[in-house]
């Protein structure tokens, strides 16, 4: 079965950084887009950042200038490189993937969810 699994989050102070990981196993054909989404309490999951398979990247307009989303092809691997780091950025960040398993058409995969809490 294929999964995603995330880790990285945490508390940190308003300021501060933190670097997410998100990596695919299982019978994997291939990976397409990854990326990154969000959601606070009480509010829909959003778009933070995308990536493509040869590196084009999107970003929310939040996320300009202070996150950036990176992937290792090799390790099926998507990282989030968050600085300068916001309260208003506290939400649960979840991995996204599309993936073509060995046997089975292309799907969305997502991970279960890693806590990120920015306090002071």
């Amino acid at each position: 079965q294929v999964q995603l699994v995330e880790s990285g989050g945490g508390l940190v102070q308003p300021g501060g950084s933190l670097r997410l990981s998100c990596t695919a196993s299982g019978s994997i054909f291939s990976i397409n887009v990854m990326g990154w989404y969000r959601q606070a309490p009480g509010k829909q999951r959003e778009l933070v950042a995308t990536i493509t398979v040869g590196g084009t990247t999107n970003y929310a307009d939040s996320a300009k200038g202070r996150f950036t989303i990176s992937r290792d092809n090799a390790k099926n691997t998507v990282y989030l490189q968050m600085n300068t780091l916001k309260p208003e950025d506290t939400a649960v960040y979840y991995c996204n993937a599309r993936i073509k398993p060995l046997l089975r058409p292309s799907g969305d995969y997502w991970g279960q969810g890693t806590q990120v809490t920015v306090s002071s």
